[in-house]
């Protein structure tokens, strides 16, 4: 079990567009194993890779239902639309309003390399979305609707 630092919002690496993973070998599985104990260490439900300061097109997700891991993923579709509260873990302390589509697939391929289709709705449309969007450098507090709430 590794836990790597958690990028925060004024760092450089989370403004930048990740590049496409092109090896599939052990280093990427220990980066997957690494980033899972990160975001559960972090209590967090999603986490991307340049959130740990890598620029690599990588996200892992758990909303509760199982850890799923998300390389060079691309969204297929979205549908309807759903307004609530966000946060991230590299936002620590912070929540805001977002605005995102209520559904979202995407494809993507596994740590073998093997292409999937991942797809919900409500909090598991959001948390792919969120994380999709690290991967091209975009934050959800450039998206917030009003004020960010500090929380202690």
């Amino acid at each position: 079990m590794a836990i790597r630092k958690i990028r925060t919002e004024n760092e450089e690496v989370l403004r930048k567009v990740s590049k496409e993973v092109k090896k599939f070998d052990e280093a990427l599985w220990q980066l997957l194993d690494d980033m899972a104990d990160t975001m559960y260490d972090a209590n967090g439900v999603g986490l991307a890779a340049p959130q740990i300061g890598l620029l690599k097109r990588i996200f892992v997700v758990d909303i509760g239902e199982g850890l799923i891991e998300c390389i060079n993923p691309e969204i297929v579709a979205t549908e309807g639309e759903q307004f609530g509260e966000e946060g991230c873990l590299s936002v620590p302390n912070k929540f805001g309003n977002v605005r995102r589509p209520n559904y979202a697939k995407v494809r993507a391929q596994d740590r073998n390399g093997n292409y999937f289709e991942v797809e919900g709705t409500e909090l598991m449309a959001r948390a792919l979305l969120h994380e999709y969007d690290h991967l091209d450098g975009k934050l959800y507090v450039d998206l917030v609707e009003g004020d960010l709430v500090e929380v202690e």
